[in-house]
């Protein structure tokens, strides 16, 4: 079951000119519902004319801050980022779900390690709350940031991220990269390419000694990022990453339609949901779980609705299910027969899934 909660705007602020920093007030009483690690994110809600709409924005904020808090960047064209940035005032109240998300290692505070992060304009969101939770948990270890902009204006944190400089001297390191506007060093103009992550990764770090490395943006920016430490010697299994966007790309598309034409019509479908058992036929009308058992009037946890945040993750219990397309999952959970209900295809006559896995 979807489990919202009514929370208070406790602050809003304009970090950049497109960017709305937004803290909430989370009472006591719920505050265990709303424990969270670094790198998570909430699930926000609320009504937009008649329509209801769903957003997940990462918490920039650390657990040891023990406050709740999100960037939203105003997209040319969104609906809910045009929301918060425009109309959103203190005082106003916004439907949450409590922090969900695996874009996070466990802290080691007697251990030492090495740790990077690529960002983008707003994916320094959970980037930020992630350094600031090994930094001020792991009293030995190091932390190199680097950070994609248009420009200085819209460097996103810009001054928090000086302060944590400043604050753990000769442990945090923060290199720039700009694209509207000249730097001195050649390698800080423009985004990343293959020569320059190679010049990165042969004269700033060794690949070889990083821990983890963590990566939030674009689509195409990370899959080049994931490739390159790679190939430089960083084992796959360390790099993690985050997409806040995603295009279909043709092959994708192709794998899609591939899925599609597998589908089984009429499906039986029994979701187990908060302990209880939902059954309904899949329509001929919607090709995924998610959109078959909400119109069918289920109560499900959702957010974007693109394979990217996993709120909408389950586990096939009996049946067969394929995905369209899969950015939240690994393997050890497609192993384990978890899905991404949004992009899940039925394959089978009867399907049960479990959402309390």
């Amino acid at each position: 079951m979807a489990k919202f909660f009514s929370l208070t705007v406790a602050d809003i602020y304009k970090e950049t000119a497109d960017c709305a920093v937004v803290t909430f007030d989370v009472p006591a009483d719920i505050q265990p519902d709303f424990q969270f690690k670094q790198g998570q994110y909430l699930t926000l809600r609320t009504h937009i004319g008649n329509q209801e709409v769903r957003r997940s924005y990462s918490l920039c904020s650390s657990p040891l801050e023990h406050k709740w808090q999100v960037a939203v960047k105003k997209i040319d064209g969104g609906l809910f980022s045009t929301f918060v940035n425009d109309k959103l005032q203190k005082g106003d109240t916004l439907e949450v779900m409590p922090p969900d998300g695996r874009f996070f290692k466990e802290c080691a505070p007697q251990t030492a390690k090495n740790y990077i992060a690529f960002a983008a304009g707003s994916g320094i969101t959970p980037i930020l709350s992630i350094i600031k939770t090994h930094l001020g948990t792991e009293p030995n270890s190091t932390f190199k940031l680097f950070y994609l902009n248009r420009n200085v204006k819209s460097i996103v944190f810009k001054e928090e991220i000086e302060l944590l400089k400043n604050k753990y001297f000769n442990r945090f390191e923060i290199y720039h990269f700009l694209t509207k506007e000249h730097r001195d060093i050649p390698l800080f103009n423009g985004r990343f390419t293959e020569d320059k992550l190679k010049t990165i990764t042969s004269k700033i770090f060794d690949p070889k000694e990083i821990d983890d490395c963590f990566i939030c943006g674009p689509e195409s920016m990370i899959f080049l990022i994931c490739d390159a430490l790679v190939e430089a010697g960083m084992p796959k299994e360390n790099v993690h990453f985050e997409l806040f966007t995603t295009g279909n790309s043709a092959a994708q598309q192709q794998h899609a339609n591939k899925v599609l034409e597998k589908k089984v019509e009429g499906t039986e479908v029994t979701i187990i949901d908060g302990g209880k058992e939902f059954h309904f036929t899949m329509s001929d009308e919607f090709d995924n779980i998610l959109d078959g058992a909400l119109s069918a009037g289920a109560d499900l946890p959702f957010a974007c609705k693109g394979g990217v945040c996993s709120t909408c993750r389950c586990k096939v219990i009996e049946g067969e299910a394929e995905m369209k397309i899969n950015y939240a999952l690994d393997e050890s959970e497609l192993a384990r027969n978890f899905i991404l209900s949004c992009q899940a295809v039925p394959m089978s006559k009867k399907l049960v899934v479990d959402f309390d896995v």
